[in-house]
């Protein structure tokens, strides 16, 4: 088992949900986060206020030039390699871009750059964030990750798209290699278009949410529990090295997607109406989500397990945000 206190540790999308979070149990493990960020970036204020997080001002376009003059910012980055490298920037996640081939072969490209990076630095173990979104239309919505993936938009294709073209070099040279499918994380300072986001803040103001039909099945998992599995998969890669593996990170809770909304309309207060059935659907319609999560139990060695209860963590959003459950407007 691999003790973090001390590791270099390189990450790509600090700013954004689930780097930052991430960011955040490895600071607390005691690690060293060296994080690409784009300059003038508009979530600069989110990142860490640690003294082992440390700033490397550039973008996935030039990540190999960043990285070299980080050495004259960072002397500790000279010397020794940085241990581990986690690629989890990604462009055109908005509903304007998810779908536009362009954009998302970009994204591909870009993301070749961060892997031969990390290969020319040295890092022994690369990470990426994946989706399940990979997967596509599946019977009965089970997701494991030995399946045969069928994604149904751009973003998808091009996320598993870079898991083929990453893993047959990783092996090649040697690297640890885990592909993060991550399913619906959700937590205070997620999207604020998530359905679980839209809830909570419409719901307390008793505003009408408008949802699908929500009779597919679904699976969410909190933030602190979707970082820490990542802490947990690099303090057990030793015991893995070389080796290419597909990573769901998701709950061990599914349920009917109804039944998680109206749990959260009974932690709001039963303020608010849920409009069911006028929501409009993305083009892939409602699909249900099941995912097995076997590899993460298998790859952490059995010490991973959630923490976090789906009423848990609303109840820590509702906590967070200024309109309280039981307080209207």
């Amino acid at each position: 088992m691999v003790e973090l206190a001390g590791k270099k540790i390189i990450i790509t999308g600090a700013t954004g949900f689930i780097g930052r979070n991430t960011a955040k149990q490895l600071l607390e493990a005691g690690a060293q986060v060296y994080a690409l960020v784009r300059p003038g970036s508009k979530q600069r204020s989110l990142l860490p206020a640690d003294a082992g997080f440390h700033e490397i001002p550039g973008d996935l376009a030039h990540v190999r030039e960043a990285l070299e003059s980080a050495k004259d910012r960072y002397p500790s980055l000279v010397g020794s390699s940085p241990d581990a490298f986690l690629h989890f920037a990604w462009g055109g996640v908005n509903r304007e871009e998810i779908d536009s081939p362009q954009v998302q072969e970009q994204n591909v490209a870009q993301s070749l750059v961060c892997l031969k990076a990390a290969h020319d630095l040295g890092c022994r173990v690369f990470m990426d964030a994946g989706s399940r979104v990979e997967y596509g239309i599946t019977k009965d919505g089970v997701m494991s990750e030995e399946m045969t993936c069928h994604p149904v938009n751009a973003y998808g294709r091009a996320k598993l798209a870079f898991y083929e073209k990453a893993a047959p070099l990783c092996r090649e040279w040697g690297m640890t290699y885990d592909h993060l499918r991550f399913f619906s994380v959700y937590g205070p300072g997620d999207h604020p278009w998530s359905i679980i986001s839209t809830l909570t803040r419409e719901l307390p103001q008793g505003k009408t949410v408008s949802l699908s039909a929500c009779r597919h099945r679904w699976n969410f998992m909190d933030i602190e529990d979707a970082s820490r599995a990542v802490r947990e998969l690099l303090c057990h890669s030793d015991a893995f090295e070389g080796q290419t593996h597909i990573v769901n990170v998701a709950s061990t809770d599914t349920r009917v997607l109804r039944k998680f909304v109206e749990e959260i309309h009974r932690l709001c207060g039963g303020l608010g109406t849920l409009d069911y059935g006028t929501f409009v659907q993305a083009k892939e319609g409602a699909l249900s989500i099941c995912p097995q999560t076997d590899a993460l139990i298998y790859l952490t060695e059995g010490a991973w397990k959630e923490k976090i209860s789906f009423k848990e963590g609303i109840l820590r959003i509702l906590a967070s945000t200024p309109q309280k459950a039981g307080e209207s407007q």
